[in-house]
């Protein structure tokens, strides 16, 4: 939950266009040294799960890659079996059902909706995919939980 605060009798208005716009945002946190990797897309299918997981496989180029998920349907995609025979030194660990307070990525994420987009209305929906990109390089300079 968000909170927004204002002076008494005077409650704050956010615009709105009244239609729900937005960009899907894939994301995983490096354990040991903090680092935020991040793409953005248009829709959150298969293939864009694909790209980000190809994204990190040219990140990380040489060792294992485990990678710990939540039980997003994405996560299961009868598709990803492929990709993940063509690519073993990835591995996908899933997390318990209902358990986000395990997710690290929930915090990263309640903290970019904080810090970024909780209670503005940005009148051109690129200015969205700027702050998130500014507040993701902020976030990289100074990781907060590296080793």
């Amino acid at each position: 939950m968000q909170y927004s605060w204002f002076p008494r009798g005077q409650q704050r208005k956010v615009k709105t266009y009244g239609r729900h716009e937005g960009a899907k945002l894939f994301k995983a946190i490096n354990y040991e040294t903090g680092q935020v990797h991040h793409r953005e897309e248009e829709i959150a299918d298969l293939s864009a799960w694909i790209r980000f997981l190809s994204d990190l496989l040219k990140a990380y180029p040489t060792g294992k890659i485990v990678m710990i998920l939540d039980n997003s349907r994405i996560h299961h995609a009868a598709g990803l079996r492929a990709f993940l025979q063509e690519h073993p030194r990835l591995q996908l660990v899933f997390l318990p059902p209902y358990s986000p307070e395990l997710n690290l990525m929930e915090g990263v994420w309640k903290w970019l909706k904080s810090d970024v987009i909780n209670n503005v209305f940005f009148s051109k929906f690129y200015r969205i995919r700027l702050y998130v990109t500014a507040f993701m390089k902020r976030l990289n300079k100074h990781p907060p939980c590296h080793a």
